[in-house]
């Protein structure tokens, strides 16, 4: 069926204007309730969510995540989220599925689809912050994040 890619690439195009909206209006300045403190050396702040009733009731969510100098991320898979990050300062090293390991800088964009693997998150500087959006179309009735067994 055709309309399922459609509907895929229209939630990341809605997430994407929605993203771009925050950033030209300059909201994610704005500090709001931490919505998880993770391990030490990462804070995730959720800077808007809204429920999408049209969209099968999917979830709207933009969060700013901040990893202190090396911190990283075990691989994991968001099962339920079309998520789409965004480079605000620092380096981010990323892996998607079998993708290569990516260096992006302030102003790169990567892309995961719902339960691809993400191998690889993390500021691989020794000594400068990262911070990047990661703006989400999710399904709440999934897990939200979920590690990879080795």
């Amino acid at each position: 069926m055709k309309s399922r890619p459609i509907i895929s690439h229209a939630l990341v195009g809605i997430a994407m204007a929605g993203a771009g909206f925050l950033i030209a209006r300059g909201d994610v300045s704005i500090p709001a309730p931490a919505l998880a403190q993770a391990p030490s050396g990462l804070k995730s702040t959720e800077l808007f969510k809204q429920v999408m009733s049209d969209v099968m009731g999917r979830e709207f969510i933009v969060r700013l995540t901040e990893r202190a100098p090396g911190n990283g991320s075990p691989a994991h898979r968001h099962p339920g989220a079309h998520t789409v990050g965004y480079i605000l300062e620092g380096t981010y090293e990323v892996k998607i599925d079998d993708g290569p390991v990516r260096t992006l800088k302030p102003g790169e964009v990567f892309y995961e689809y719902p339960n691809a693997l993400h191998a690889v998150s993390r500021n691989p500087s020794a000594t400068a912050p990262l911070k990047y959006l990661v703006i989400q179309v999710y399904d709440p009735s999934k897990p939200a994040t979920v590690n990879e067994r080795h």
